[in-house]
């Protein structure tokens, strides 16, 4: 049963609709990914932005940002169709590094990028007070396909 119960969290998970089997075999580095695109998918900026650390720093083929500039960027991503490939986690102290690949149709910079093999990511959680929050991502999804 719980076998049948992770197969369709695999199916549904990136829509937000299953978490209770998923987790039992997740890393916190996969979670906390999984819980990032989910969120920002129902458009929940105000949880969105508690998650992201204040000195925040991102990387996309377009240049690096800044906390303010991600939140700009997430709030016209309009992901659709999300799927995760090759979870690799590191955790180290306060620290979990997480590389993965993404199959997903975005907007970036307010071009409409459509991916349908996997892309590289990588987000680095640090430990805070109040959580694990994302202070660091690089978007290896090439501009202009």
């Amino acid at each position: 049963m719980k076998i049948i119960g992770i197969a369709l969290c695999a199916v549904i998970f990136a829509s937000g609709m299953c978490s209770a089997f998923a987790d039992d075999t997740m890393s916190e580095g996969e979670k906390l990914e999984r819980k990032m695109w989910t969120t920002i998918m129902a458009g929940d900026m105000a949880a969105v932005e508690s998650m992201i650390a204040p000195g925040f720093q991102s990387v996309h083929q377009d240049g690096a940002r800044d906390r303010d500039g991600e939140l700009a960027l997430l709030k016209g991503l309009d992901p659709v169709k999300v799927q995760f490939s090759d979870f690799k986690v590191t955790e180290q102290g306060d620290t979990i590094i997480v590389t993965y690949g993404v199959s997903v149709s975005e907007s970036i910079a307010g071009q409409k990028l459509s991916n349908p093999s996997p892309s590289p990511r990588q987000s680095i959680w640090l430990k805070t007070a109040s959580g694990w929050q994302w202070i660091a991502h690089a978007n290896l999804n090439p501009m202009g396909k």
